[in-house]
């Protein structure tokens, strides 16, 4: 994909990747260029969520993102916090997370999933205005859907290797099959 490529994405909208009553909804923090020229979530070569959502037993392959239909056969969905593509994470204003997170606790409301799992705890914060949050389930619940702050699967995020993500993800994973 060429640079003009990816530029001519800024600022698109991606479709959300959900369905009523799912397991768990994974909301990112927003599309990233190659998400919104490809369509796909997570499309961003560099970008661990396909391969750490394998690792840690949700999908019993690894995916690509262009088969992201196939996480709802497996109770599994995607959305974001902020709708709009951006090249990184910190082009969005705290007005625009606090407004996201607004509309997300509607979405989810409507949708009802039982985990709504954030990758991104920055973002859960500022989405959510809980200056305290860690990684890991939250008190906070919408309704009867339970919260999980997910650490960001962004290959910039050097905190974090595949194996301790996956490990993470796999504690939701456990908490998800629980209920």
């Amino acid at each position: 994909m060429t640079p003009q490529e990816l530029e001519a994405a800024r600022d698109r909208l991606v479709p959300d990747v959900v369905a009523g009553g799912l397991r768990v909804l994974f909301c990112g923090i927003n599309p990233g260029l190659m998400t919104a020229a490809t369509g796909h979530h997570f499309a961003r070569p560099g970008n661990r969520f396909w391969p750490v959502l394998h690792a840690s037993g949700f999908t019993p392959r690894l995916l690509h993102p262009s088969e992201q239909e196939e996480l709802l056969g497996y109770g599994l969905g995607i959305t974001n916090v902020v709708a709009r593509a951006t090249a990184k994470a910190d082009e969005l204003s705290a007005e625009e997370f606090r407004e996201g997170g607004r509309l997300l606790r509607e979405k989810v409301a409507r949708l009802r999933p039982r985990w709504l799992a954030v990758a991104g705890v920055t973002a859960y914060r500022t989405a959510f205005g809980d200056k305290r949050a860690a990684i890991g389930p939250q008190e906070r619940t919408i309704g009867d859907t339970r919260i999980w702050a997910l650490p960001n699967p962004s290959g910039l995020n050097a905190h974090w290797t595949l194996a301790t993500m996956a490990e993470e993800f796999g504690r939701l994973r456990a908490a998800a099959e629980a209920d």
